[in-house]
């Protein structure tokens, strides 16, 4: 797999704004944010699309999703809600190949659209 920017951010050749590390991880705020708050958490090892990730990415996948709900609650949007999303491929929406999560909350989103609208949006 070819470097990418994910690749840059991690060996800390870019900047990015950092929430968090550690030896699985790292997530940053989203350079071009499509919510109040919107970050992504990244794996440090370099795994190009969903479809690679292999049984032996079992637990750094898992653990993205465990980082996302601990940032979520710090930032204040987990009681609110918050999606996360994992695009694949081209036609998946991806343009950066090195997964990454992205987190999106706050007052925000008009998809998926809503038959009843839960009050907090009225």
């Amino acid at each position: 797999m070819s470097e990418t920017i994910f690749t840059k951010i991690i060996n800390r050749e870019i900047p990015a704004d950092i929430l968090y590390e550690d030896d699985l991880c790292l997530a940053f705020k989203d350079v071009n944010p499509q919510a109040p708050i919107h970050f992504l958490v990244i794996p440090k090892k370099a795994i190009a699309t969903i479809n690679d990730i292999t049984e032996e990415d079992r637990e750094v996948v898992g653990h993205l999703s465990l980082v996302a709900a601990k940032i979520a609650d710090d930032l204040g949007v987990a009681e609110e809600g918050y999606r996360t999303v994992m695009n694949c491929n081209e036609f998946g929406g991806q343009s950066v190949y090195h997964i990454h999560l992205h987190v999106l909350g706050g007052k925000l989103m008009g998809w998926p659209p809503y038959t009843d609208k839960p009050k907090s949006l009225e």
